[in-house]
């Protein structure tokens, strides 16, 4: 029976039944115990990771055995393809199956970040009935900026329009003629365009060298000192200390951040901030989404392992 070990805290129905068609070592932390895993990963042939677990050259030299890598997740960052193809393993992900939840949180934080809903809660919580002090803003006719509209942020824009938002979007990728244009009814701009015009801006890039500290001081400058930033994608894509250096200056007037560069990141800066909501990366966990995700990539390693082309492979 082929062996798979599983990395991370991951869990759904198809996982379970993975569980009775092959010898599957399932191990919540040896993902971040680098040691262990080099040492574990020798005799396995497939392998189910989550954001944290790191398979680059040096993993897929240990692993000698190893035939497929699935990546719970729509994200890649963590996962070096390229030195995984030229070793003869095929990396799975599950490319669309987080869209909706992710798209979801986001318009949910920014409802909360324009009616500043979680102070209004701790306020009312604590006896107060501060209904002057909680009086805020209408998110009907503001504008959205969006910076990758992709899978996830064309969803968010679809969703933004049902709620009378304006929407101005960058991507670089795509044509203005594009799908992703022509049906949500982003107007394409630059990058200059979507800061300088925007009341709420919100990144869904993907995370890689050209992205890598996107956001960071001169990025901030450039929004209105009342607009707010959101980042549900990667921790990665924003520089913390121009964050910071921007929320304490006031020249942006708040922000939701669903995810961290270190996660997770200890109590900050950012966690004293009352204009800032954090959430601990889960933009992607909910109860549908989990399933989702992991039914298509334990499908995937097991069709790999039986001898099948997967469904969705990593480019």
């Amino acid at each position: 029976m082929k062996k798979i070990i599983v990395t991370e805290d991951i869990a759904g129905e198809r996982l379970d039944r993975l569980k009775t068609e092959f010898d599957v070592l399932h191990d919540f932390d040896i993902g971040r115990d680098r040691p262990r895993l080099l040492a574990t990963v020798p005799e396995f042939e497939g392998m189910i990771v989550r954001n944290h677990t790191q398979v680059n050259e040096e993993l897929l030299v240990a692993a000698t055995n190893l035939k497929v890598v699935g990546r719970h997740g729509i994200g890649l960052d963590n996962v070096d393809v390229a030195a995984a193809s030229r070793a003869g393993v095929i990396v799975t992900y599950a490319p669309d199956q987080n869209t909706v939840s992710v798209a979801e949180l986001t318009m949910c934080l920014l409802i909360a970040l324009a009616r500043d809903l979680v102070n209004m809660d701790i306020s009312t919580k604590a006896g107060g009935w501060e209904r002057n002090r909680f009086c805020n803003m209408e998110i009907y006719q503001k504008t959205l900026g969006i910076i990758g509209l992709g899978k996830i942020g064309f969803r968010v824009a679809m969703r933004a329009r049902a709620f009378g938002l304006r929407i101005l979007a960058y991507d670089k990728y795509l044509s203005t003629d594009s799908f992703n244009y022509t049906e949500s009814g982003a107007l394409a701009c630059t990058l200059d365009e979507v800061l300088e015009q925007s009341d709420f801006v919100t990144i869904h890039t993907p995370l890689n060298d050209e992205t890598r500290n996107f956001c960071d001081e001169g990025f901030f400058a450039r929004m209105k000192p009342s607009a707010y930033f959101l980042n549900q994608a990667r921790g990665g894509l924003v520089v913390e200390d121009a964050i910071v250096k921007a929320l304490k200056g006031r020249r942006i007037a708040g922000a939701a951040l669903d995810v961290r560069q270190n996660e997770p990141p200890g109590v900050d800066e950012l966690a004293g901030m009352e204009n800032v909501i954090l959430t601990p990366h889960m933009a992607g966990l909910t109860n549908e989404c989990r399933e989702r995700v992991c039914g298509v990539v334990c499908e995937d390693v097991a069709r790999v392992l039986s001898g099948l082309d997967p469904i969705y492979p990593a480019d």
